[in-house]
């Protein structure tokens, strides 16, 4: 049977030096899913704007349900300026106070929640009131299902008392490691390795799995009975890495909603972002099996340090 994933948060339209791309991890996350045989659902906001209009047109282009996405006639849709630093990693340059900021708390979205597998939220869409009080609305009335926080961090946006507060509600949280010590210090932890790290979320917010994505490194799992997890990295020519995190997000919760052992389930999240990684965009398009014959015929690094 299919899993519900709902994921709160932004639609924005990402502006690259050549091309504007329709992008926000929730719409990058709901389509992954989709790929992987899940039903996503998106929970946005655009506004009644030419990129507005776009959006939607897009997103029923990638077979996104568009029905819970609202549209706003005071706030323009978002858009976030992308450039790349010497690592080629991308730096997020998000326009403040868009219709994403002011997703409202409606019957719909209270419903879609309520019968949610699992909702997923990111730190963006709690700039501002409005989208804030909705996900903590929707935390609240979704009591049976799996609350993933995707923990990325934006520039000009951090507040360690609500990263604290959804940390607190999250069964699933995902990090990149290159935030790691950013964290520790503002959310007041010891330093140490990724396991103790792990460990000390866990011990903190009472988080099922700690999740931490390592680039080319791979991925790394602490789970707060079975302790910690790796799989390391894929050797592929990278094409760019955007949407590389949801992909993994996807694979892995696709995988764990449905019993697999924790294992399996960060392998496959690893190898779908390292697919990702090899094609352009977000949206690149592949299947379940091409991640499974991907695990067959790639390979892999030896295991880092951590």
């Amino acid at each position: 049977m299919r899993k519900k994933i709902v994921a709160f948060g932004e639609v924005v339209w990402d502006i690259l030096a050549d091309r504007k791309v329709l992008g926000g991890t929730p719409s990058n996350m709901v389509y992954r899913c989709n790929s992987f045989g899940e039903e996503g659902h998106l929970l946005s906001r655009v506004g009644n704007d030419s990129l507005g209009i776009q959006a939607l047109k897009r997103l029923k282009e990638l077979d996104i349900l568009v029905n819970n996405v609202q549209v706003d006639t005071e706030f323009p849709t978002g858009t976030v300026n992308i450039t790349f630093d010497e690592n080629n990693e991308p730096i997020f340059n998000v326009t403040p106070d868009v219709a994403f900021d002011h997703i409202e708390f409606s019957p719909e979205a209270l419903k879609l929640a309520r019968n949610a597998d699992c909702l997923f939220y990111g730190l963006l869409p709690q700039r501002f009131g409005i989208s804030k009080n909705t996900i903590r609305e929707l935390i609240k009335e979704s009591a049976g299902s799996c609350k993933f926080f995707d923990l990325k961090l934006f520039q000009h946006f951090f507040n360690v008392a609500v990263v604290e507060q959804l940390l607190q509600s999250a069964h699933i949280v995902r990090i990149k490691e290159k935030e790691i010590d950013f964290l520790t210090g503002k959310l007041g932890l010891e330093k140490g390795n990724l396991a103790q790290f792990g460990q000390q979320l866990v011990d903190k917010y009472k988080v099922d799995v700690v999740l931490i994505t390592r680039g080319p490194n791979g991925v790394f799992a602490f789970h707060k009975e079975q302790g910690e997890f790796y799989d390391t990295g894929y050797l592929v020519e990278m094409k760019d890495n955007i949407g590389s995190g949801m992909a993994f997000a996807a694979g892995f919760i696709h995988y764990y909603l449905n019993g697999k052992p924790l294992q399996e389930a960060l392998k496959f999240g690893n190898a779908a972002g390292a697919l990702n990684a090899t094609k352009v965009g977000a949206t690149s398009q592949f299947t379940k099996d091409e991640v499974l014959k991907f695990i067959k015929k790639t390979g892999k690094k030896d295991l880092e340090a951590a």
